[in-house]
């Protein structure tokens, strides 16, 4: 690759948008040969950026290495589960069900909880362009009320996997068990820190839910459910005593109990 007669300035930035582990190695080739300072920081650049992407290979791999050992082991089709929103006062417990392709393209995929709202807004746009398929349950507050929250987790991850446009052979959860099912499952303790199917179910559930709160806060404005997402902040406490429950608050839930009825 001839960059002698490149100007350094147009060199980095043809570098840094170069695309691949093969385009990046004829660069840094081209560039060792280059006895121009500016050039040879810029390659000291790209290996420290190819050294960061390893990295993140093999913390990825990681996160999908149960995933790999059940379809060598013949299942087809894996499915992550997660599911937000038990703790808040108002608003749905959504589910999020995601089959991913053989060799996912995330890079920052994490629990959601440890992500920034850009960021799971990104990684949850590439999920659903590179998913095979993807699914939401919802159980809404009066269901909430009628059963208990445990139960409408369960229901909501349950109408997740149903709502997949492919039935999974294995569904990897966290925690818990799905009742109603057909195919394996395997519950695994914070599993949406450790496994890269259910943090990606868990980041699909949470931009899902986030963007449902925002909307109810446009139909309910007055309780801030775009700031706290219905869970019970100071503000959203305030609030509550202030205006009283909402068509969409948690009557079973004690803090809006207490409002709605007097009791204690």
């Amino acid at each position: 690759m001839e960059i002698a007669s490149l100007a350094l300035a147009e060199l980095r930035a043809r570098c840094l948008a170069s695309d691949g582990a093969e385009e990046r190695e004829r660069w840094l080739a081209a560039l060792r040969q280059d006895a121009r300072r500016g050039a040879r920081a810029l390659a000291e650049t790209l290996e420290r950026r190819a050294r960061a992407e390893r990295v993140e290979q093999a913390r990825l791999d990681g996160l999908f290495g149960l995933r790999a050992r059940l379809m060598t082991r013949g299942a087809g089709c894996v499915a992550g589960v997660d599911e937000v929103g038990m703790g808040p006062l108002a608003g749905p417990v959504l589910a999020a069900a995601v089959i991913l392709g053989e060799r996912p393209e995330l890079p920052g995929l994490d629990d959601s909880k440890r992500l920034s709202r850009a960021a799971r807004e990104r990684i949850a746009a590439r999920i659903h362009e590179q998913a095979l398929a993807w699914g939401i349950g919802i159980v809404e507050p009066g269901e909430i009320d009628r059963t208990n929250i445990y139960r409408a987790g369960l229901e909501a991850m349950r109408r997740a996997v149903l709502a997949l446009a492919r039935a999974p052979d294995h569904v990897l959860v966290d925690a818990r068990t799905i009742p109603g099912l057909a195919c394996a499952q395997t519950a695994i303790v914070g599993g949406d820190a450790l496994d890269g199917s259910i943090a990606a179910a868990s980041i699909v559930a949470k931009v899902a839910r986030d963007a449902i709160m925002r909307r109810l806060d446009e139909r309910h404005p007055g309780w801030g459910f775009a700031q706290h997402m219905g869970y019970p902040t100071p503000q959203h406490l305030a609030a509550l005593a202030r205006l009283g429950p909402s068509p969409v608050h948690r009557l079973s839930f004690a803090p809006v109990a207490r409002v709605a009825f007097g009791s204690r």
